[in-house]
């Protein structure tokens, strides 16, 4: 394989082609803190281009992007400007990551749940029509009607950075709305790149595609674990897809789409432990070797990926193409004409207010018809300021403003828009913040934290001295295979606290995941009614998957229940109201799935391993101590 660079100036490419940002959890959280992270080299990077196109050295800006690459591979190979190289191949691994990040919300995420995704499609549907329509009724004709694609997209990672920057001090909650939001937009946003923005087709290469898209998807059904298969057929279908006339993310996309994300099994999990405790034993190479890969088969091959590839995509890709997209030489009057343009104007009016009325006003009628509902501690205040950060169109603006632009003059002068519509949405987003924050104490955008019912003596299930200093309150699901006592945690943290721990056992059954939860919770009660609540607990953990209702009376049995009481009160109304009573006291508390721990009455997170909880009640206590 041969690679060579050529320096020469290319007047007719431009390098305007960017990427989409849509990122969803997996896991959410880190994934959010990686874009918030990103957001301000994203703008240094920005700052930088625009210095140095406008600076005496913009001709060496102009003359880098510029430069020829090849890459060949005997008589075959392949030969662009760096501009394109980064716009057409780095980027299709940004959009690999959000298709990863699209299709692990639709298997296991957020989007799952119909009821939870209504309200962000529709407001991602209206965060596109309204700022389209605002720009073509401002646009003059002709070529300028084509921009009408820059103003349909969100840039996550400025959307997030802002956010972080001018928002509630708690929006989790609203973060996630905003970026299942994003989902949508960018499904939609790569759609109009292939189909409105693309050149003349080539359909040989379009069958190409369709027989690798087959590949791709029949390794993800058939469950392939490695990566280095689905590496080898994404970048065939890059280059098919190139080939075709189709932009190159086009094929990103649809590769992170066709793999599928899933949650561990219970299995494999307990494997890869093993292999752990073998190593610890025997710490030689090939049982460390063999741990490891325990461990990449434990997690689908869509997460491993996605934190593979979210330092890369987000420190260096997205910068790089902010560098190489945002430098727009204003000198000689071009900032002047650029604000006197209907296409600037256009971009930042649709962008900027278009926004904030589609995606917000969508969002709230969407609520109030009841189609579905706002996530748990988000009003309206913070879906009208997280509509007015969506305003911030950058990556995806960029992207479409290089290729719907041919004349220099236009391009100029929708990026000036772009740029501009990015500072007013950040000051619209905080002056809607603050006014809700100040005048309808709209303040955080988050999950309740405090325990809503303290632990009552007598009420609660409670292993422990009462009055012991440390407390730890787990909502679990007896069918849930990451619960403290099916890992082992409680064993380990009373080890270690002794009688200093009090630890407390509430239901949070999730009869739609496990479909024995909400019975076996019945059955704990019921023999709590008989003074075994706890001999019962650790039967049904140690035989998760026999929790049929003949296995709940031969447990009943073994543990000297009385057998006929215990099964009159399995199916009493006081045993399912106790049930009832958990669940709610979950919801109040902000506990959504299984296991979710309080320490010391203040909800924990991250991860749940011993020694994180030991850390955390230790440190809970502390604080305590100072106040």
């Amino acid at each position: 394989m041969a690679l060579r660079i050529n320096r020469q100036a290319d007047s007719e490419t431009r390098a305007g082609k960017a990427a989409l940002l849509a990122q969803l959890s997996g896991p959410v959280r880190r994934f959010m803190g990686t874009e918030a992270g990103s957001a301000g080299l994203l703008l240094a990077a920005t700052v930088l281009a625009v210095v140095w196109a406008n600076s005496p050295w913009s001709g060496l800006y102009e003359a880098l992007w510029a430069t020829k690459a090849s890459v060949s591979f005997s008589d075959a190979g392949l030969e662009m400007n760096l501009g394109h190289w980064l716009n057409d191949g780095l980027m299709a691994l940004f959009f690999f990551v959000v298709g990863l990040e699209v299709r692990r919300e639709f298997s296991i995420g957020e989007l799952t749940n119909p009821r939870r995704a209504a309200v962000p499609i529709v407001a991602a549907l209206g965060g596109i029509l309204v700022p389209a329509l605002t720009y073509l009724s401002i646009a003059p004709g002709g070529e300028a009607t084509g921009g009408w694609g820059v103003v349909i997209g969100t840039d996550t990672a400025f959307m997030l950075g802002a956010l972080a920057l001018v928002g509630p001090r708690f929006a989790t909650q609203l973060r996630m709305f905003l970026l299942i939001f994003t989902v949508i937009d960018d499904i939609v946003a790569v759609s109009v790149i292939g189909l409105v923005y693309s050149e003349e087709l080539h359909w040989p290469a379009i069958a190409a595609m369709v027989v690798l898209c087959g590949a791709m998807a029949l390794l993800s059904r058939l469950r392939v674990w490695r990566a280095a298969p689905y590496t080898i057929v994404g970048v065939a279908l890059w280059l098919a897809t190139h080939a075709s006339g189709l932009h190159g993310t086009i094929a990103g996309m649809l590769g992170g789409l066709l793999i599928a994300a899933r949650a561990p099994a219970r299995d494999q999990v307990e494997s890869a432990a093993r292999s752990f405790r073998a190593f610890r034993q025997s710490p030689l190479v090939d049982v460390g070797r063999s741990a490891r890969l325990e461990v990449e088969r434990a997690v689908s091959v869509n997460e491993r990926l996605q934190v593979m590839l979210h330092p890369w995509v987000s420190y260096l890709v997205v910068p790089l193409f902010a560098l190489a997209n945002a430098g727009v030489d204003l000198r000689g009057g071009v900032l002047g004409q650029a604000l006197t343009s209907p296409i600037t104007w256009g971009v930042v009016l649709a962008l900027a207010g278009g926004k904030l009325v589609g995606v917000g006003g969508s969002a709230l009628i969407a609520s109030r018809l009841g189609l579905g509902n706002l996530p748990q501690g988000v009003g309206p205040g913070h879906v009208l300021g997280g509509a007015a950060l969506s305003g911030i169109g950058f990556t995806v603006s960029l992207l479409i403003a290089g290729i719907a632009f041919a004349d220099p003059v236009m391009h100029d002068e929708a990026v000036v828009g772009v740029l501009l519509a990015a500072v007013i949405a950040t000051l619209l987003g905080w002056l809607v913040f603050w006014a809700y924050a100040t005048f309808k104490g709209q303040v955080d955008a988050d999950l309740p934290r405090v325990l809503d019912r303290p632990v009552e003596v007598g009420v609660d299930h409670i292993r422990g001295p009462v009055d012991a200093p440390y407390t730890l309150v787990e909502y679990g699901d007896f069918e849930c295979p990451f619960c403290a006592r099916a890992t082992g945690v409680t064993r380990e943290l009373r080890k270690r606290f002794g009688d200093d721990l009090r630890y407390v056992f509430r239901h949070l059954p999730l009869p739609d995941v496990h479909p024995h939860a909400e019975l076996a919770a019945r059955a704990a009660i019921a023999a709590d009614l008989q003074g075994r609540f706890w001999e019962m607990h650790d039967e049904m953990f140690g035989h998760q998957d026999q929790l049929e209702y003949e296995d709940l009376a031969g447990y009943a049995a073994k543990i000297g229940l009385d057998v006929e009481k215990f099964l009159r009160d399995l199916g009493s109304d006081e045993t399912a109201e106790r049930v009832r009573a958990d669940i709610a006291s979950a919801e109040a508390s902000g506990a959504r799935g299984t296991p979710t721990f309080f320490v010391n009455g203040r909800r924990h997170t991250g991860a749940f391993d011993a020694e994180t909880l030991a850390r955390a009640l230790e440190s809970s206590h502390s604080e305590a101590d100072r106040i």
